[in-house]
């Protein structure tokens, strides 16, 4: 009981002044708009209406926390899931092409990981270039995938996918050569010892010690292919997913829907990293690890 209130107090302590500064924020930027508003119809509220106006401007400049729940409880409990409004909807299309760019990303950067590991020269080679890599920014590089990928007729969910892939195999990559580099040199003399042979040695020693450093990066990687996915939607003219609310969204000047689709993107994360991390300790768990 302890340990759960040690957790739950400063979590919410944290987001109740979250919350505070949200209003905050939302007053300062809303106010001078308000203000002209005001001018213009010859009215001068006290400073209680003036802030109550504020926060209920039907599109304001920063959205109230209010007025965001009241958006997300609506088109996600009082619209049908195969409506485009409907968030539920939106973010099934996103997450279809997150969590098949994140298999593909997580199977990438494992092969990537074993090569490396095992090919001295991918080493020296490769694994420069895939640093490099992630240097470019994804908004350049989502267009020329889009592009390039049309031209030879795949359009749909493989682009997005990839854009995912291209954000979510460097994290899997990195973590799993650290993951498979990580036994002790002790420990590799032992398997020798034994006269295992490099496959033994890999499959008995490596990959055992490298699965907590895989499902730390997946954790990165999930989220990593998530905003991939959603940047991938952008220069598609997607009319669904959330990147395709995010663009509704700033079309119409709707920043309420914009915040609203925001907050249903980082659910959706949130829900992806907490499901890597159950399964993580369901893995380590069956391999006979302590239950923490």
């Amino acid at each position: 009981m302890d340990s759960f209130r040690s957790k739950i107090i400063p979590v919410t302590t944290l987001l109740a002044g979250i919350v505070v500064l949200w209003y905050v924020f939302a007053v300062i930027l809303n106010a001078p708009f308000q203000r002209d508003l005001d001018a213009r119809s010859g009215q001068t509220p006290g400073t209680m209406e003036f802030i109550g106006k504020t926060l209920s401007q039907p599109k304001p400049t920063m959205p109230a926390p209010h007025q965001v729940a009241q958006n997300v409880f609506e088109n996600t409990f009082l619209r049908s899931v195969t409506s485009n409004r409907s968030l539920v909807y939106n973010a099934w299309v996103t997450l279809s092409s997150t969590l098949l760019g994140f298999a593909f990303g997580t199977a990438l950067g494992i092969l990537i990981a074993v090569g490396i590991v095992h090919v001295t020269t991918l080493d020296r080679s490769l694994m420069p270039w895939i640093i490099a890599s992630q240097t470019i920014p994804i908004l350049a590089v989502a267009p020329m995938i889009i592009v390039v990928l049309a031209a030879v007729g795949i359009t749909g969910l493989i682009p997005k996918a990839l854009i995912s892939t291209y954000l979510s195999f460097f994290p899997v990559a990195v973590g799993m050569v650290k993951g498979l580099r990580s036994p002790e040199l002790m420990h590799l003399d032992l398997m020798h010892t034994y006269n295992a042979s490099r496959a033994q040695t890999f499959w008995k020693l490596r990959v055992p010690a490298s699965v907590p450093f895989l499902f730390t990066s997946m954790k990165v990687a999930v989220a990593a292919s998530l905003v991939g996915a959603i940047v991938g939607e952008l220069p598609t003219g997607a009319v669904a997913g959330i990147g395709a609310k995010l663009l509704a969204g700033a079309y119409y000047s709707q920043t309420v829907d914009i915040w609203a689709a925001l907050v249903a993107g980082s659910v959706v994360a949130a829900l992806l990293v907490m499901a890597v991390g159950i399964a993580g300790r369901l893995v380590d768990r069956a391999m006979g690890g302590r239950p923490a």
